[in-house]
């Protein structure tokens, strides 16, 4: 009998696999973060930091487009642009100064008239 005990002493009872990575690994939210990195309580990585929020430059693309009675599908396409990109500069997004050029062009104006349509430039 003596030996029997022994015998189990002497040599660790075996875990399996499986339960090896479940429970020899703690929980991030017991103690502090992991390495490399922050995390909220529940084990998280924390939320990235909002982008600022854009400055659209007001302009006045689409009132004269509107002036003229023209879709902005048909401005894209008298400018060679797409219609995404008409959209976009009629909100107030930056764009290129080709870009404005065709625009300009399109709508039947000279490169003078830039500052009255776009704005001042920075």
């Amino acid at each position: 009998m003596d030996h029997d005990v022994k015998a189990s002493e002497a040599t660790p009872p075996q875990r399996s696999s499986t339960n090896d990575r479940t429970t020899s690994s703690a929980s991030p939210s017991e103690g502090a973060p992991a390495e490399g990195g922050s995390h909220t309580t529940e084990g998280r990585p924390a939320p990235k930091p909002k982008k600022k929020p854009r400055k659209l430059k007001p302009n006045n693309v689409r009132k004269l487009r509107i002036d003229r009675m023209m879709s902005k599908a048909e401005l894209a396409r008298r400018a060679n642009l797409s219609v995404l990109t008409i959209d976009r500069v009629e909100k107030g997004f930056g764009c290129r100064m080709n870009t404005k050029r065709k625009i300009l062009e399109a709508l039947g104006l000279s490169l003078e008239d830039r500052v009255r349509v776009f704005g001042e430039e920075e």
